[in-house]
C-alpha cells in the first residue's frame, strides 16, 4: 500500500502530502474503487461440507472503497488527534505488533483505567456482521464512535473532533482528496477509517494454503490438530468456522472472569435476553498466536490454557449460584494432553499479516503516530 509523504512544514500549513491511488496489497482496482482477490472469491457457496470443510467463501466483504479512502484512514487510525488530549489513537488498542489487538486483559483507557474486556483482532474485520465482544454495533461505522466518544477512552465529542481536523490544513487537503468535496463530514471521517479497518485482511497463512490446495505447507501434527478441531468430538469448527473461523453468533461458555471479578453478563446486558446471561460473540481464532491473552477479559495467558478448558467439563468454570444457558455444543470432549497440543500446533498455522499495510512514520497533525513501532518505512 503507498503512503503519503511530507515536506518539513507545520502541520497547519500547506503541505505536500498525497494519498496513495494504489489499492493496497491483495486488492485490486474495478469499478472505480478496491476489490479483495482471493482464493476464497472463487468459490460460490458459505454451506460447509461436513464440520469446519475447507472450500468454501468468506462471507461478504466491506469493499469498494477507493485508494485514497483506504489511505486516508491509515492515516487517521494512527493519529493520536482523534482524541480529546491528543495521546490516544485507535492504534492504542490495535497494535499491528500485536495481531491489532494489545495484548492485554483490559485494555487501558484514557486515565490508566483498565477496561473489563480484552480488544479484538481487527485483521478480517470487515467480514463481520456485528462489532464488540456484546455484539452491540451492526457496523465498523457504529462501532467506531463507541471509543471515539467513551469518556473512558479516547474522550471527544464529535463537534471537537470535526473542528480539530477542520482546523488541520492538511486533513483538509486530505478529506478534499478522498472524497472530492471541500465540505469535511464524521461521515467521511467514519467511512475512510471503515475503509482502512476493511481492508486488513488475512488470508495467506498456511493454513489457507493448505485448505487450497498446496498440502505440503502443514507438517503431519498441524495435519492431525485440524482433524480434531473438525472432529464432532472436540467440535471446534461449529462455532469457528473456517475460513472465517467463527460463525459470528453469540455463545454462552461459560469461560470464567479474573479471579475476584464479577460475572460479566455480555450480550444479556443488551438484548435483556436472560438465555444470552454470559454470552459473547464468537472470536474469529485467525491470528490467535499473536493476540494473547485470550477470552473476553483475558482469562488465559497461553493458547494451551484455553484449549484446556473446552475439555474440563460443562460448566465446570460457572460461578456458584449461577445458571447459565450454556451454547449446546460445550461439553466434556476428554480430549488427551497429546490432542490439545495438537490443536494448539494447528491454530498457530492461522498466523498470517502478509498484508500488514505500511505503518506511517509521520502523521498529518504532527503528533507522534501511535504503535507504529515495527514493520516501519
Amino acid at each position: 500500500m503507498g503512503f503519503a509523504m511530507t515536506a518539513p512544514a507545520l502541520a497547519n500549513s500547506s503541505s505536500e502530502w498525497r494519498l496513495s491511488e494504489v489499492c493496497p496489497a491483495g486488492f485490486h482496482f474495478r469499478d472505480g474503487g478496491c476489490y479483495l482477490q482471493s482464493f476464497y472469491s472463487g468459490y460460490s457457496s458459505l454451506q460447509q461440507s461436513g464440520v469446519g470443510g475447507l472450500k468454501t467463501a468468506m462471507p461478504p466483504l466491506r469493499e469498494g472503497f477507493t485508494a485514497q479512502q483506504i489511505d486516508l484512514g491509515r492515516l487517521l487510525f494512527f493519529d493520536p488527534l482523534l482524541s480529546v488530549d491528543g495521546d490516544m489513537a485507535c492504534s492504542s488498542c490495535h497494535q499491528p505488533a500485536r495481531g491489532f489487538s494489545d495484548g492485554l486483559a483490559g485494555s487501558i483507557g484514557r486515565h490508566g483505567e483498565v477496561m473489563h474486556r480484552s480488544a479484538p483482532t481487527l485483521w478480517n474485520v470487515g467480514f463481520l456482521r456485528e462489532l464488540f465482544w456484546d455484539a452491540r454495533a451492526k457496523s465498523l461505522e457504529e462501532q467506531m464512535q463507541g471509543p471515539l466518544f467513551s469518556q473512558e477512552e479516547m474522550a471527544n465529542t464529535p463537534a471537537q473532533l470535526l473542528k480539530s481536523l477542520q482546523d488541520n490544513a492538511n486533513y483538509r487537503d486530505l478529506f478534499n482528496q478522498a472524497f472530492g468535496d471541500d465540505t469535511l463530514s464524521l461521515e467521511q471521517v467514519y467511512t475512510a477509517l471503515t475503509a482502512f479497518q476493511s481492508s486488513l485482511v488475512s488470508l495467506g497463512s498456511r493454513y489457507d494454503l493448505y485448505a487450497n490446495g498446496f498440502h505440503e505447507v502443514l507438517t503431519q501434527p498441524e495435519i492431525e490438530g485440524m482433524n480434531v478441531f473438525r472432529s464432532f468430538v472436540a467440535r471446534c469448527a461449529e462455532c469457528h468456522t473456517p475460513p472465517a473461523f467463527t460463525n459470528q453468533q453469540i455463545a454462552v461458555i461459560g469461560s470464567p472472569e479474573p479471579k475476584g471479578a464479577a460475572l460479566d453478563i455480555g450480550v444479556a446486558a443488551i438484548t435483556g435476553d436472560a438465555s444470552q446471561r454470559g454470552g459473547f460473540k464468537v472470536p474469529t481464532l485467525r491470528n490467535i498466536e499473536l493476540t494473547a491473552p485470550y477470552m473476553h477479559s483475558g482469562r488465559f495467558k497461553t493458547l494451551r490454557e484455553t484449549v484446556a478448558f473446552y475439555t474440563g467439563g460443562r460448566g465446570h468454570a460457572v460461578p456458584e449460584g449461577e445458571h447459565l444457558s450454556l451454547h449446546w455444543h460445550i461439553w466434556e470432549p476428554n480430549l488427551s494432553d497429546h490432542e490439545l497440543d495438537l490443536l494448539v500446533a494447528f491454530l498457530k498455522t492461522l498466523t498470517d499479516q502478509s498484508f500488514m499495510p505500511v505503518l506511517p512514520r509521520k502523521v498529518p497533525s504532527g503528533l507522534a503516530p501511535v504503535a507504529t513501532d515495527i514493520f516501519t518505512h
